[in-house]
């Protein structure tokens, strides 16, 4: 028997294959994997002032303008909707409890509307907004309702919103808790008043505030579940 191996010429030693060749007949390779490289994760809240036309996702086949037109953030989602045809406010996060927090109305986190309706709505209007409108058998859930001034240094809506020169237009504040589909529009044209622009000004803590359209800024999660009306529009 040879020294150092079994099997060799007496007096030789035999030496052991390459690691790579024993490695290559297991079908194994000897190269070392590079490190993976882990994408920083997502965190924070991210609001955006949703402009006019623009879906509430991040992709469209159809081409439309979307979310990614404005948020260049990887793992942000919206946390609830907003109808393309209504502006303001999106909340985006990447935490899935977060949002769920956010957009779930079993929360109650507060969602507080601009709405530009046709005519002046009376006392006995918004006390029915205010207690609860039925819309698809069930009546809303009670919501603040309150007259305002037109928003001052509010932008132009493009399209501009329809304008007849006999019919007079007036603003009102809506904050609901609850999200049914189209909910602020069907509720104003329930109670005789249509609703021509809607913009969304609040979302729990976070409001509009600085944000023009098609702008976005980053902004801390709320600590606790905290309620936030908005303050009086700007005038």
């Amino acid at each position: 028997m040879g020294e150092g191996g079994r099997g060799g010429p007496p007096g030789r030693r035999t030496v052991p294959p390459p690691v790579s060749n024993v490695l290559q007949s297991f079908g194994l390779s000897s190269k070392v994997a590079s490190p993976v490289t882990r994408r920083p994760r997502a965190r924070g809240v991210v609001l955006l002032n949703k402009p006019y036309g623009v879906l509430c996702q991040f992709t469209d086949t159809a081409g439309r303008r979307t979310l990614a037109d404005f948020v260049p953030l990887p793992g942000f989602y919206a946390a609830g909707r907003l109808d393309a045809d209504s502006e303001g406010l999106v909340v985006l996060a990447a935490d899935g409890a977060l949002i769920a927090r956010i957009a779930d109305p079993r929360h109650k986190m507060p969602k507080s509307y601009w709405v530009e309706v046709e005519g002046i709505p009376d006392r006995h209007a918004l006390d029915v907004l205010r207690t609860g409108v039925v819309l698809d058998g069930a009546a809303t859930r009670p919501a603040q309702v309150r007259a305002i001034a037109p928003p001052a240094g509010l932008w132009p809506r493009d399209p501009p919103v329809r304008f007849r020169r006999h019919l007079p237009t007036s603003w009102i504040e809506i904050v609901l808790r609850e999200g049914r589909n189209r909910q602020v529009r069907r509720m104003t044209a329930a109670v005789g008043h249509p609703t021509l622009r809607l913009i969304r000004w609040a979302v729990g803590p976070w409001t509009l505030a600085g944000l023009g359209p098609g702008q976005w800024r980053r902004a801390r999660p709320p600590a606790t579940p905290a309620p936030a009306v908005s303050p009086d529009p700007p005038r």
